[in-house]
This record gives C-alpha cells, sequence and structure tokens, in this order.
C-alpha cells in the first residue's frame, strides 16, 4: 500500500480505479522486482483473460494523466518541501550510465 501522503496528493489527478492500478502496479514492482509488463500482467490479479491485463496494464502506462509535468514534478516537488528545512543548502547529482543494453539515469539529492 502507498503512504497516505502520495494518495491524498494524486486524489485529484486519478480516477479511484486508476489509483487502485497505480497501488497494485507498485506493489507488484515492490514484491517480484520486475518491470516486464508481461511479468506484471501474469501477476496483476483482476480476473481477466492475460492480454486484456496486459493492454489495462499499457493503457494505464501512456495515459495522459500520468504525466511528468502534471503529476510527478509537483509531487517531487512536495516530499521534497516537506522533508527538506527552509533555508537548507541543497545538492542535486545526476548521472547518467549505460549498463549493458539498459540505460541508466540516477538522481541524488543532498541537503544540510
Amino acid at each position: 500500500m502507498m503512504p497516505e501522503f502520495y494518495q491524498t496528493f494524486l486524489k485529484p489527478y486519478l480516477s479511484k480505479s486508476q489509483l487502485l492500478t497505480l497501488e497494485i502496479l507498485v506493489w507488484l514492482l515492490q514484491v517480484h522486482k520486475q518491470v516486464k509488463i508481461e511479468r506484471l500482467a501474469a501477476c496483476f490479479p483482476l480476473p481477466i483473460l492475460y492480454e486484456s491485463r496486459r493492454r489495462h496494464i499499457q493503457r494505464f502506462l501512456i495515459s495522459p494523466k500520468l504525466s511528468v509535468a502534471l503529476i510527478w514534478l509537483p509531487l517531487i516537488r512536495q516530499v521534497l518541501m516537506k522533508k527538506i528545512p527552509s533555508g537548507s543548502r541543497i545538492i542535486v547529482a545526476l548521472d547518467r550510465t549505460q549498463w549493458q543494453v539498459n540505460n541508466l539515469l540516477i538522481g541524488f539529492i543532498g541537503f544540510w
């Protein structure tokens, strides 16, 4: 289950079913530690056919309601404002690397 802060923040942006889908996907990612849609669809607890579950996940993930500008940047801003004391110095470090066929972007935010 997602923390209450995230649920409260996301409620105005997502419908009840979309919020539930997001919670299930987060739970599946934590349990199975796999990002493949096929694997997530195989474990997704909906009583529909495998192909329908896969399409459901795909449609959800490409939804414009999940855009970076609309939801994720404001969410990150809220988390940072809540966790970092006012007047603190902030350090942001980004690193992109190629690991085999995977392109990774790592971010770090530190403060004192």
